[in-house]
């Protein structure tokens, strides 16, 4: 079965690569940095429908994702969560913040008009890491 992305994850976001799993996105709004894990498997919209050792992979691919983004960022938490109320795919974001940040301690979802990412930005962010984690996009 051919995997696809849901429409709205391929509207909002950026491609940045893959890891043996997932799929690597980073959400478009500069005001947060913010990316999603997709694993590639078809249909899947839970993380119980995963086979063992895809649930296995994503949760040592998150904990990675995670442990590098703390590295890069320094964030004050990193919020990850699979939600899915408005996209039934299933993915993961995480999401790096900051008590500075415009929504602390409130969830981020619908809280601002989103900030696009100018092309220097979106390069910069997608280098870092990409670097960081040896991906080719």
């Amino acid at each position: 079965m051919t995997f696809h992305l849901h429409p709205q994850l391929q509207k909002d976001c950026i491609f940045i690569g893959k890891l043996t799993l997932c799929r690597l996105l980073l959400m478009n709004d500069k005001q947060f940095p913010w990316f999603i894990l997709v694993p590639e498997v078809e249909g899947i919209t839970e993380v119980y429908h995963l086979d063992k050792q895809q649930q296995s992979l994503l949760i040592e691919e998150s904990s990675l994702f995670a442990e590098r983004l703390n590295e890069i960022y320094k964030p004050d938490k990193l919020n990850i969560a699979a939600i899915g109320n408005l996209v039934p795919q299933l993915h993961v974001h995480h999401v790096v913040r900051y008590r500075t940040d415009k929504a602390w301690p409130a969830p981020i979802w619908g809280k601002f008009p989103v900030i696009a990412y100018s092309e220097q930005q979106l390069t910069e962010t997608v280098n870092l890491i990409t670097d960081e984690l040896g991906l080719v996009g």
